[in-house]
């Protein structure tokens, strides 16, 4: 007689069925959070590391920031020490400058003008002094412009005083100061001679005194000059002689 299966064999199969495929869900849950865990391990340690970076980035940012501004400082330093440079580099060509100028002022003044000052402003003089007459102020300007220390002279003012000297003209100049060229390349001092000795040094004041003495004091009268109130004295004394 054939053997007959009556229990719910299909029951216990679905059941059965259930059972694994919970098993696998939940393993499969398992996992899924296993990896998921790892991916954030290693996200954090890519974050940290990459935190560690810029910190490390920061710091030699900070230390180039630094070496920037001390950089800079120096650059400043470098500017000021440069202009000092140019400044002493200026004066050593100018020093002698002021000699020749002296000496040009007295050899260009005519004798019928005298200079009552003078003042120099960078490479312009401005000059003012009196004259004989607007001829005399023009022939000065004509022996500035001759000279090879001034340039261009421009006339200020001209005016006549009316104040009863010999020079009632008084006159203002604009002069423009100038260089030759051979001593545009040579800016030192006159070397002394080998005789000369230290004690010779102030020489150079006394010859600019001399100078700025002999370019503002007004010439000497001639002596051979007669006054219209003695012409008529000397001749009766003439005369009375030849009657007597």
């Amino acid at each position: 007689m054939a053997h007959v299966n009556l229990l719910p064999w299909r029951a216990a199969r679905r059941k059965q069925r259930e059972r694994e495929f919970y098993m696998q869900l939940v393993a499969a849950f398992v996992v899924a959070l296993g990896v998921l865990l790892l991916w954030v391990f290693w996200m954090d340690q890519r974050i940290d590391n990459q935190n560690e970076r810029n910190a490390y980035l920061q710091t030699e940012i900070k230390q180039l920031d630094v070496r920037i501004a001390k950089i800079k400082d120096l650059e400043k330093v470098r500017e000021h020490l440069l202009a000092r440079k140019q400044i002493i580099e200026q004066l050593q060509a100018d020093r002698s400058q002021m000699v020749h100028l002296f000496d040009e002022l007295v050899k260009t003044i005519p004798s019928s003008a005298r200079l009552s000052g003078l003042k120099q402003s960078g490479q312009s003089m401005s000059l003012d002094g009196v004259a004989q007459s607007n001829a005399s102020v023009a022939e000065y300007m004509r022996n500035i412009e001759t000279s090879p220390w001034m340039g261009h002279a421009d006339l200020r003012k001209t005016e006549n005083t009316h104040n009863g000297t010999r020079m009632p003209y008084a006159f203002g100049l604009n002069v423009l100061l100038s260089k030759p060229k051979s001593d545009e390349t040579d800016g030192k001092m006159p070397v002394l001679p080998a005789g000369a000795s230290s004690g010779a040094a102030p020489a150079v004041p006394a010859a600019l005194g001399a100078a700025a003495k002999a370019a503002t004091t007004p010439p000497a009268k001639p002596a051979t000059t007669a006054t219209p109130e003695a012409t008529p004295v000397s001749a009766p004394a003439a005369t009375g002689g030849a009657g007597s």
